[in-house]
């Protein structure tokens, strides 16, 4: 394991009721000591005025001007600017009788406003607490209560659904501000329950720019994120201003030192939620760069026009837009004809085959790059040169076919919000490491905890276990939750929950999660996780939700079909009706059945975790339901539930066949 990682602490064998523990490994790039944090950074408002300083003409913050409901070119705001706005902006909420320690939401899809907002809250030292755009209004009241939030931007499009939960809000919170205007009649309404409202023009027209700026210091609470989790109600992660700069500071040394460091001449396309860690630390990686950050219009039909739009030359996504991108460039490929699948096929070959061999990506075949990939890179504007990867494993398949074919460095990483986000992340053009999340980075030490009743060895030839991580980018605890900070955090080590496996080069590669495993009656053990991302490869689904009851010796799914890929059954076998009714047609069901087992087949599941029966649902799991995260993880007891008749029916189904 000598390639990327160095060993600093012996493992631990099993004693005292706790279980063995593998070795504890450090990044090569952090081998002496984790990074240490440069003298005289207390908050990341430092990187903010820094690079002011260096770049005030500098384009900061983009938008699409719409005219006539046609979106135009991106419009852009200067970093002098978006500075000089931020400042009255904490000047004025200062105003507001809120003061540095005291707590301030944040509301609505990514925009300029919304990075004004956080910085402005950087500025007064107060913690800025992010509501999620996709959690319901029970979770924005939770939040609002449980932080003791006394202010909150919010997006205009989103005040009716604060102000339908403020009666049961307002022992807290006192002044709503828009992103953008508020209707008369909404101001009036939140007035008669004592709560002032403002347009943004307006509350930054009572700021000042030259207010005096309260001491930071690397111990304030930077953010308080509230992670939805599959269970329970939200837990808000404390990340303090020490561990937030830490984690950006990390990202630019690893880019340093493996690739090529942002400038003010980068662009970066803002679409992954900022109320998630992800997209916060790498648009404040962007302002410590100098770089400029346009965002998207917040709807995901134009997204690849905003994209060519913008042309950016940083890009980050999650597993299921990069799926989609494969799937629909694999679709034009195949419609293309012969010839072109042909050479598409020699072309990617030949390049995987110099890039095995070691060959960095721009260096295996730029022939190709020329004459077949160029046109692939354009599907993200055609100038992307960093694209990072994270919130999910990205399937092997589709890492390879991005690093292969989209002309840039693509680096696949692994975090949690309690990590500050990226605590593994792969190397640059170090191909060996597809599949995996990479190595620690340079604040972290990782090690692994043996699951005994999974049977994972941290110890073992190969080894398995609990992820754990100790170092300088991991969270505070849990907002008034001691007893779940206990919970996860264990002598200084924070347990992850996901079961890793290090590669002999040092890397790790998620394989299963701690609690998503379950026994059939036969005593088999089943890890959920990994069969629904085998059954996914089968092109006919769009989501599948596999479930084992214990008292059961077989396996079930709820399956989400690809309405196009049903319609054409449909009509080659003639079978008639909309969507809905093929949902409910028994040929239907079989076939889709059968293709999903025979995608298990291909990839050697055994006989048990093939699936006996499956109930086709038209409608995708959805956030409103409360049936997956923010983030798209399904959230299998609210599944359960919400299924439960339809699973009943599906094991009596599969009993009467098989009787």
């Amino acid at each position: 394991m000598a390639d990327y990682v160095v060993k600093v602490e012996e493992g631990r064998p099993a004693g005292d009721g706790r279980p063995s523990a593998g070795p504890v490994y450090r990044c090569i790039y952090a081998k002496d000591a984790l990074m240490e944090m440069p003298a005289g950074l207390e908050s990341p408002w430092d990187f903010f005025s820094n690079s002011v300083k260096k770049n005030p003409k500098n384009s900061m913050l983009g938008r699409r001007q719409v005219i006539d409901k046609k979106a135009g070119s991106y419009v852009w705001m200067t970093y002098e600017e978006s500075y000089n706005t931020a400042k009255r902006i904490g000047s004025a909420i200062r105003k507001c009788g809120v003061n540095p320690g005291d707590k301030c939401g944040i509301y609505g899809s990514n925009s300029p406003e919304w990075i004004m907002a956080m910085e402005a809250c950087n500025s007064q030292a107060i913690s800025y607490v992010p509501l999620y755009d996709t959690l319901g209004a029970n979770a924005v009241e939770f939040i609002i209560n449980h932080a003791e939030l006394s202010i909150a931007f919010v997006q205009e499009n989103k005040i009716p659904a604060v102000l339908t939960c403020l009666p049961r809000c307002i022992s807290h919170l006192k002044t709503i501000v828009s992103f953008g205007n508020i209707s008369t009649e909404k101001k009036k309404e939140a007035e008669e329950l004592g709560v002032a409202c403002f347009s943004w023009e307006e509350f930054s027209q009572m700021g000042n720019l030259d207010d005096e700026l309260p001491p930071k210091r690397k111990t304030d609470i930077c953010t308080i994120m509230y992670t939805s989790g599959t269970t329970g109600e939200p837990k808000g992660v404390i990340l303090s201003n020490g561990a937030f700069m830490a984690e950006v500071l990390s990202v630019d040394q690893l880019i340093v030192e493996t690739d090529k460091a942002a400038t003010a001449e980068d662009v970066y396309f803002s679409f992954l939620p900022l109320a998630h860690i992800f997209d916060q630390i790498i648009e404040t990686y962007c302002i410590l760069s100098g770089a400029s950050i346009g965002f998207w219009q917040g709807d995901i039909r134009y997204l690849i026009e905003d994209l060519v739009e913008l042309k950016p030359t940083i890009f980050c996504g999650v597993p299921r837009v990069y799926d989609r991108i494969y799937t629909a460039t694999m679709d034009k490929i195949l419609a293309g004809g012969t010839v072109k699948k042909l050479l598409f096929e020699y072309a990617y070959n030949y390049k995987l085959k110099n890039m095995e061999k070691g060959l960095r990506q721009d260096e295996a075949a730029p022939f190709f790059d020329k004459l077949v990939f160029d046109k692939i890179k354009l599907a993200f504007g055609g100038r992307v040169r960093l694209m990072l990867s994270g919130a999910a494993p990205l399937p092997r398949h589709v890492e390879e076919f991005l690093r292969v074919t989209c002309c840039c460095v693509l680096s696949q990483g692994y975090g949690l919000t309690e990590s500050c986000g990226g605590c593994f992340t792969s190397i640059a053009n170090v191909f060996p490491m597809t599949g995996s999340v990479g190595v620690p980075m340079t604040t972290i030490e990782a090690r692994l905890e043996s699951v005994p009743e999974m049977g994972y060895d941290a110890l073992g030839s190969v080894p398995r276990g609990e992820i754990c991580l100790r170092g300088k980018t991991l969270f505070s605890g849990y907002h008034k939750r001691e007893d779940l900070t206990k919970d996860v955090v264990v002598d200084g080590w924070f347990h992850t929950g996901d079961i890793g496996e290090w590669q002999p080069d040092g890397a790790m590669k998620i394989i299963d999660r701690k609690k998503n495993i379950f026994k059939l009656s036969q005593g088999e053990y089943v890890a959920v996780e990994s069969l629904e991302s085998t059954y996914s490869r089968c092109p006919l689904v769009a989501a599948v939700w596999v479930y084992g009851n214990s008292f059961e010796s077989f396996l079930v799914a709820v399956v989400i079909p690809e309405r196009k890929a049903l319609e054409d059954w449909a009509q080659n076998n003639q079978e008639t009706g909309d969507f809905v009714s093929l949902c409910k047609n028994h040929k239907a069901r079989k076939y889709i059945l059968d293709e999903l087992n025979s995608t298990g087949r291909k990839h050697q599941l055994r006989g048990f975790e093939m699936l006996r029966a499956v109930h086709l649902e038209p409608t995708p799991f959805d956030i409103e339901r409360d049936l997956v995260t923010p983030t798209f993880k399904l959230k299998r007891p609210q599944l359960l539930n919400y299924y439960k008749d339809c699973i009943d029916q599906l094991y009596k189904e599969a009993k009467g066949v098989s009787a």
